[in-house]
C-alpha cells in the first residue's frame, strides 16, 4: 500500500481501468487504450503546462542533436570506418531517422502524452515491450547525459587553459582516471545546473535552450564557411577507401558501420516527442519539431563532414579533438577557441534535453506503476516532475563526477535504433487495431515507410560491432530482472486484470 503524498508534491492518480486497456489475455502483452492514455494528458492540476510551440520544439530538437556527435564521432568514424565517405554515412543515418520521424509524428499526435516510444509501445505492443523500450531510453538519456557531461568538462578545461586559467587536475578528474583526481567538478556542476533549470519549468528551459542553439549553430556555420576555403580536394581521394578484408573496416561495409556510429549524432530529435504533453498543438507542432530539426541538422552535418575530411586526411582524424585539429589547418588559430566554445554550447543543450527526456519517460513509467511512485510526483507550482529531476540529478551527477566514463556512442545508438524499430512497428499495428482513431498527422505510404524505417535502422544495428550487441543484451537482462522483481507486481494494468 502506497504512502500518502508528502507536502509539496502532487501525485498523478491511478487511472480507472479502461475496458479497452486489456486487449490481450496475457498481462505481459496487455495494451493501454489510446483513450485512456490521452485522458491522462487532459489539462488539470495533475498535468504539465502546455507552453511549447513549433519553433520551441525545433529548438529542442537541434539542441539535443548537435553536440558530442558532430564534434567527436565524425572524426572517429571517418578515421576508423568510412574515410571521406562518412558523408554518405550521415545521409544513411538521416534516412533511417526520417522514416522513424514520420512514424513518431503520427503517434505523438495520436497520443500527446509524456513518454515517447515507451508510451507508443504500451498502446500498440503491450506492457513488456513498453518496459524494454523505456529501459533502453534510460540508456540513451541518463547514461548519455553523464557521458556528455564528462566531455563538457574536458572542453571547458581546454577553453579555460587557452585563456590562461588552467583548472587543477584533482578538480577535473575522477578517482578512477589514469591520472586520478578527487572529483570531476565541472561535470557535476553542469548536471546540477541543467536539472535545476528543468525543475524551474519547461518554458524557461526552452528559452535558455533556444539561445544556446542559436549560438552553436552560428559556430558550426562559421567553421563550415571558413574551412571550405582551405580544403584540399586530394584528401577526398579515394572517397570510399578500399575494404581491408574485415567487415566494417572501410569499403561499403565501413560506410554502413560508420552510419551506425554517427547515428549517435542524430540522437535527440526523438526527445522532442517526450515533450508532447507540454505542447500547445501536438498534432500540428510535433511533426514540425521533429522533421524540421532533423532536416536542419542533416544539412549542417553533410557540410561539416565534407569540410572536416577536406581539411585533413581521414587517417589523421582519430584524435580526441579532431575538429580542433582540422581547423588548425586554417590561418585563423582563434577558431580553435571558437570550436571549443561551440562544443561547450552544443554539449550543454544536449545534456539539458537528455535530462528532460529521461524525466518524462520515467514519469510515464511511474504513472503506470512500473517504477516507484516518486518518479511521477509533479511540483505544485512549477508543474514539472521535480522528484524525478532531483533523483536523476544525483544519479547522473555521481556517474559524471566519479566515473571515467568512456564514449558510449555505439551502445547508446543501439538502444535508440531498437526504439525506432519498435515505433515503426507500432504505427503498423495501430493502423490495424485502431484504424478509425483521429490522426492529426498520418505517416505516408503505410506500411512501406515503416517497413523502410525498420530495414534501414535494422541494417545500422547489424553494422555495429559484436561487443555492442553483447552489452545490449546485458543491459536488457538487468532491466528484465527489475521488471520481474518489481514492475510486474506493481503494474496498474496488471492489477486491473487480476
Amino acid at each position: 500500500m502506497r504512502a500518502p503524498a508528502g507536502p509539496g508534491s502532487i501525485r498523478h492518480p491511478a487511472m480507472a481501468p479502461d475496458p479497452m486497456s486489456l486487449t490481450l489475455p496475457n498481462p505481459l502483452f496487455a495494451r493501454k487504450s489510446i483513450a485512456s492514455l490521452t485522458a491522462e494528458a487532459e489539462p488539470g492540476t495533475h498535468s504539465f503546462k502546455r507552453t511549447l510551440g513549433p519553433l520551441s520544439l525545433v529548438g529542442l530538437g537541434i539542441g539535443a542533436i548537435i553536440g558530442a556527435g558532430i564534434f567527436s564521432l565524425t572524426g572517429t568514424a571517418a578515421a576508423h570506418d568510412a574515410g571521406p565517405a562518412i558523408t554518405i554515412s550521415f545521409i544513411i543515418a538521416a534516412i533511417g531517422c526520417g522514416f522513424a520521424g514520420l512514424c513518431y509524428s503520427e503517434l505523438s499526435g495520436m497520443i500527446p502524452v509524456a513518454g515517447s516510444a515507451y508510451t507508443y509501445a504500451y498502446a500498440s505492443l503491450g506492457e513488456l515491450v513498453a518496459w524494454i523500450i523505456g529501459w533502453e531510453l534510460t540508456l540513451e538519456y541518463a547514461v548519455g547525459a553523464a557521458t556528455v557531461s564528462v566531455s563538457w568538462s574536458t572542453y571547458v578545461a581546454k577553453l579555460l587553459a587557452g585563456w590562461g586559467l588552467a583548472l587543477p587536475q584533482w578538480l577535473t578528474s575522477s578517482p578512477f582516471d589514469a591520472h586520478p583526481g578527487l572529483v570531476n567538478f565541472p561535470a557535476v556542476a553542469i548536471i546540477v545546473l541543467a536539472s535545476l533549470l528543468l525543475i524551474r519549468g519547461i518554458s524557461e528551459s526552452a528559452k535558455v535552450n533556444g539561445a544556446i542553439v542559436a549560438l552553436k549553430v552560428l559556430v558550426v556555420c562559421i567553421v563550415i564557411g571558413v574551412g571550405a576555403f582551405y580544403v584540399h580536394p586530394g584528401n577526398w581521394q579515394p572517397f570510399v577507401p578500399p575494404n581491408t578484408g574485415n567487415f566494417g573496416d572501410f569499403g561499403w561495409s565501413g560506410v554502413l558501420r560508420g552510419a551506425g556510429t554517427v547515428f549517435f549524432a542524430y540522437i535527440g530529435f526523438d526527445a522532442v516527442s517526450t515533450a508532447a504533453q507540454e505542447t500547445k498543438n501536438p498534432g500540428r507542432d510535433m511533426p514540425i519539431g521533429m522533421m524540421g530539426s532533423l532536416a536542419i541538422c542533416t544539412v549542417l552535418y553533410i557540410g561539416f563532414s565534407l569540410v572536416l575530411t577536406g581539411l585533413l586526411p581521414y587517417t589523421a582524424l582519430g584524435s580526441a579533438a579532431p575538429v580542433a585539429d582540422a581547423i588548425g589547418q586554417t590561418p585563423f588559430p582563434v577558431l580553435r577557441s571558437v570550436v571549443n566554445l561551440g562544443a561547450i554550447l552544443g554539449l550543454t543543450s544536449v545534456i539539458l534535453v537528455m535530462l528532460l527526456g529521461q524525466s518524462r519517460v520515467f514519469y510515464s513509467m511511474a504513472r503506470d506503476g512500473l517504477l516507484p511512485h516518486q518518479f511521477s510526483d509533479v511540483h505544485p507550482v512549477y508543474r514539472t516532475p521535480w522528484k524525478c529531476n532531483m533523483i536523476f540529478m544525483v544519479f547522473t551527477g555521481v556517474l559524471g563526477g566519479l566515473l571515467p566514463i568512456k564514449e558510449l556512442g555505439e551502445i547508446t545508438s543501439m538502444g535508440t535504433l531498437l526504439a525506432f524499430v519498435i515505433v515503426c512497428i507500432g504505427v503498423m499495428v495501430l493502423r490495424r487495431t485502431d484504424p478509425h482513431h483521429a490522426r492529426a498527422f498520418r505517416t505516408p505510404l503505410v506500411p512501406y515507410v515503416p517497413i523502410a524505417g525498420i530495414v534501414v535502422c535494422g541494417a545500422m544495428m547489424l553494422g555495429l560491432p559484436r561487443l555492442t550487441w553483447e552489452l545490449l543484451f546485458v543491459w536488457l537482462a538487468i532491466g528484465l530482472v527489475i521488471y520481474a522483481t518489481y514492475s510486474r507486481s506493481h503494474s496498474h494494468l496488471r492489477r486491473a486484470s487480476a
